[in-house]
């Protein structure tokens, strides 16, 4: 082995000066600075380099196998060096620069690398984790920029973590670095010059930790008026990827909107475009324009070239001030979104407005028909699991499970609301919505799809409902709502053109109507052993089931408790079975048909009749109820028979009781 000389202290020359506290708190926003608490720039890590002699040698004379232990600083003066077989560069505080290696076989400390050293050939770093010292590689610009400086930056980031990664480097640590990229160009040299937004963005390779401190902002560089693509990181058919710390920090108010844009321009922050096996821990996403992370997959499924995606968690990351939407999944399974914090997505902001869509999390895959009507399936987004996130004022929604399956939402803090639309196999369960003032006004969770076949075996239960207009609404088929505590709002459940459905098991203390249907239909469900406490309506069902096409449609309501002295008003209505509840407060029934109203446990009514029928009817059974008498004015009965049509009614086995 040659050991150098050991020499003093060496300061290795800066050509570009990282930006000023002022210049990096213009291109944050204020919620960002309030995550870094302290505004101080970070003193960049020393780089270990003590030497500032150079090296009385040459590496003319190396013998095979040989290993050289650098305290001196070697100027190889522009040469290219063929090495002997095996030799071993080992740091002890000096540098190497200005030339190339090229290695037949050897390692060397990856402190020694920088970006006036070239190596080539075979060589392997000493230690699999190579951190990336700024001030080391003249070549990636930090601060502020120009466009092509800012394309270059992408550019030779990418080919650092490339060139580690070939060299056997396995995690990639950054520290104090600030710079901006430009990801919006095209940089294909093939003929046809199409945009990948995977491809111009700063890929990370398979089998790699891009590991980030949170004194790493990686910044998109502010886009031209009309561009609706782009990406600052990207995983692109890629395996078994993390990427963990740091910021990412879109152009949302420094760049360009064109007259003609309608919500859709802007960059992403991260893209996952057919990655397997890929880790986001920590990550920072802050004012991405176009959203923060797209998670999507090469080709569409009925495609050979298809890569599909899987093996994807979103853990511990925030979302802040995102543009449109903060996770858009459009194909993928076995993705997990756990732990993260999502604030304003959405929102506009003073340099821009909040794009379209308005949700945390979209997902929804691609989907059309072919001319015979058959399903085709382009994307397919499934087996996703959303947990212990929080939301925090998002201007739509926290999740819109758009098109999709198998997909649990599930044990999240939630401010806005949640929707199931053309989905199956989907679950909304023990999380704890509590409205924000903008979101009181509308519901926490919408149940749509309508009549789609692909809409079935969905759940909305154990959910804590606080604070909202309405706390479930349903428009849908074949969904399970149980055992969810809605308080604090106007309408518990809210039915719209709902079939195959059952709604059982929830406790409901609302200021309006428990559960609502109204000018609309509900077949083939059921209502069952839930606790209604209401201030006006434990149940309201008005011009139901009442049109030629669903004159045979059918819904029972059992067993449930009405706690209040209100009503239960059936009004223009048909296909009703109400039976074996117990009612504090009075039935009304009005110019309805084919309605059962039977052994009801028991009707407590005070200031209205026990059974009140009135207009005009058609099938319609009372029996067998125990009935209290009214506890208000004299003038309330048992029942109070002031239908037009008393021969349609049968009236039998019910009982009077005094109290």
């Amino acid at each position: 082995m040659k050991k150098l000389p050991y020499f003093l202290a060496f300061v290795f020359a800066i050509s570009i000066i990282a930006c000023s506290t002022e210049d990096i708190e213009e291109a944050i926003s204020q919620e960002d600075e309030e995550i870094i608490e302290d505004d101080t720039p970070p003193e960049e890590e020393d780089d270990g380099i003590v030497s500032d002699t150079p090296c009385d040698f040459d590496l003319s004379d190396l013998a095979a196998n040989s290993t050289i232990t650098v305290n001196c600083l070697l100027d190889l003066e522009g040469a290219t060096i063929n090495l002997p077989p095996n030799t071993t560069f080992d740091f002890d505080g000096g540098d190497i620069f200005n030339g190339t290696l090229i290695f037949s076989g050897g390692i060397i400390d990856g402190r020694l690398l920088n970006s006036s050293l070239k190596t080539e050939g075979n060589v392997s770093l000493k230690d699999p984790v190579f951190k990336f010292n700024a001030s080391r590689w003249e070549n990636i610009v930090q601060g502020q920029t120009s466009s092509d400086i800012a394309l270059k930056n992408t550019a030779e980031f990418e080919d650092l973590m490339f060139q580690i990664k070939e060299m056997g480097g396995t995690t990639f640590e950054t520290n104090v670095f600030d710079a901006f990229f430009e990801t919006t160009k095209v940089t294909s040299t093939t003929a046809d010059q199409n945009f990948y937004a995977s491809v111009e963005g700063i890929n990370v390779p398979s089998n790699f930790h891009l590991k980030m401190s949170d004194n790493t902002k990686l910044r998109q560089f502010p886009a031209e008026g009309g561009i609706e693509n782009g990406t600052v990181i990207a995983v692109r058919d890629a395996d078994n990827v993390r990427i963990t710390g740091g910021y990412v920090i879109g152009d949302r108010n420094d760049r360009i909107y064109s007259p003609q844009d309608v919500g859709l321009e802007g960059t992403h922050l991260m893209h996952i475009h057919s990655g397997r096996n890929v880790t986001v821990d920590g990550v920072n996403f802050v004012e991405g324009s176009k959203g923060a992370l797209a998670i999507y997959s090469i080709g569409f499924r009925f495609d050979p070239d298809y890569i599909p995606t899987y093996g994807i968690k979103v853990i511990n990351c925030s979302f802040t001030n995102i543009r449109r939407m903060g996770i858009a999944l459009t194909d993928g399974n076995d993705i997990l979104i756990e732990g993260n914090t999502f604030t304003n997505v959405g929102q506009p902001m003073a340099g821009s407005d909040g794009g379209e869509v308005g949700y945390a999390i979209n997902i929804e895959a691609f989907r059309s028909r072919d001319a015979n009507g058959n399903l085709l399936e382009h994307e397919r987004a499934f087996d996703i699991l959303i947990t212990r996130n929080t939301e925090i004022n998002s201007r739509v929604g926290f999740t819109a499970a758009t098109i999709g399956q198998d997909i649990t939402v599930e044990n999240n803090d939630i401010e806005t609301r949640c929707i199931i639309s053309l989905a199956s196999g989907t679950k909304i369960i023990n999380n704890r919505f509590n409205a924000s003032a903008e979101a009181a006004e509308r519901f926490a969770i919408f149940a749509a799809g309508s009549h789609s076949e692909t809409v079935f075996d969905n759940e909305i239960s154990g959910n804590d409902i606080t604070g909202y207009s309405i706390g479930i609404a349903t428009d849908t088929n074949d969904i399970d709502v149980h055992d969810n505590t809605i308080t604090n709002g106007d309408i518990g459940i809210q039915l719209k053109d709902t079939s195959d459905s059952r709604f059982y098991n929830n406790m409901i203390n609302v200021n309006e109507t428990g559960i609502s249907a109204t000018n609309t239909f509900v077949n083939n469900s059921t209502i069952n052993d839930n606790e209604i406490t209401a201030g006006r309506f434990h149940l309201f069902l008005t011009g139901f089931n009442n049109t030629p096409d669903t004159n045979g449609y059918t819904i029972s309501v059992e067993r449930n408790k009405f706690l209040t002295s209100k009503k239960v008003t059936i009004n223009n209505a048909n296909g009703i079975d109400f039976m074996n509840n117990e009612v504090t407060g009075g039935i009304e029934l009005g110019t309805s048909s084919n309605i059962n109203i039977s052994s009801n446990t028991k009707i407590d009514p005070n200031d209205s009749d026990g059974i009140r029928l009135y207009g005009s009817h058609s099938n319609v059974s009372i029996t067998n109820n125990n009935i209290l008498e009214p506890s208000g004015a004299d003038r309330f009965d048992c029942i109070n028979n002031d239908s037009d049509t008393p021969n349609a009614i049968v009236l039998s086995g019910n009982t009077c009781a005094n109290r």
